[in-house]
């Protein structure tokens, strides 16, 4: 496995200028030469000017966040990540190599949750090259190659937590979004290191159930949400009723025997259960006539 090495090449200033005044030596040579007529001096000339030539190749520039990766005759011989004009060998291969923060959003995938049930979902990867030897030389083509590895790894974090939570202290993929992050983002550097790439940020960005049954657990949580709050309701109401028999004791309002409280407790409970706006009916007889 190829890593990563350091090149150094020349300052490219000086010898930029260097190149500018042979080239203009060799043209004023030649030119002599030729007025002259003199086979030597234009020869000579020629050569320098040939020789400039050649060497301006050899001049490249690396920008900020930019890396310029060096191959001579197929054999990798360094990086250059400083930015600024440099000179090489003027037969060096130089393929530049973005090392800027990158956005990548998957397609909404269609995949199955650890109970079967189809769902759709997306996600953002934030991510950059930082081994550029590995990127150029590991795989065919890294930013393919970070798309196709992405979606693989939401497709296996789909299927491995549910949807949504049945029980307590599930991890589910709607509930438990720091807890999915994570997951993904360990199974991207995995999946990425040999490609000379950092995940940075892993993230869900679109989740829900697939549309042929989006209606049917929508059903089902609203029932969930009506039952909870059911239990919420009866629990208050259990409470208030209780605390208005202790009140009534205590200041001796009224003596209740236990069948009158049996009535007062039922028809608290469904006063405070229901619904629907209570209709109070007034009893002007006895419960024992």
């Amino acid at each position: 496995m190829l890593r990563e090495i350091e090149a150094r090449p020349s300052p490219g200033i000086v010898v930029a200028v260097l190149l500018v005044v042979l080239s203009i030596a060799g043209g004023y040579l030649f030119f002599l030469g030729a007025r002259g007529d003199d086979p030597t001096r234009i020869a000579g000339g020629l050569f320098v000017m040939v020789l400039a030539l050649l060497g301006f190749p050899g001049l490249f520039t690396v920008a900020p966040n930019e890396a310029k990766v060096l191959t001579l005759f197929g054999k990798y011989k360094g990086t250059v990540k400083t930015p600024g004009l440099w000179f090489t060998n003027p037969f060096m291969h130089k393929a530049a190599v973005s090392q800027r923060v990158r956005n990548f959003e998957t397609n909404k995938l269609k995949v199955n949750d650890a109970r079967s049930n189809p769902v759709e979902i997306g996600a953002i990867v934030v991510w950059k090259v930082t081994d550029t030897a590995e990127a150029m030389f590991e795989v065919n083509d890294y930013v393919q190659y970070v798309a196709v590895q992405s979606e693989s790894a939401v497709r296996a974090l789909a299927s491995t937590y549910p949807y949504d939570a049945h029980g307590t202290g599930e991890i589910t993929l709607s509930t438990h979004t720091l807890e999915v992050s994570k997951g993904l983002m360990e199974a991207l550097r995995d999946r990425l290191a040999k490609a000379g790439v950092e995940v940075i940020e892993a993230r869900i960005s679109h989740l829900a159930y697939a549309q042929e049954i989006a209606a049917a657990m929508l059903q089902r949580q609203q029932a969930s949400a009506i039952v909870a709050a059911r239990k919420t309701i009866v629990e208050g109401a259990v409470g208030m009723v209780e605390h208005a028999l202790e009140e009534l004791s205590a200041k001796k309002i009224v003596v209740l025997d236990d069948e009158r409280k049996a009535a007062m407790v039922s028809n608290l409970l469904v006063v405070l259960c229901s619904d629907r706006a209570a209709q109070p009916v007034v009893n002007a007889g006895s419960l024992y006539t």
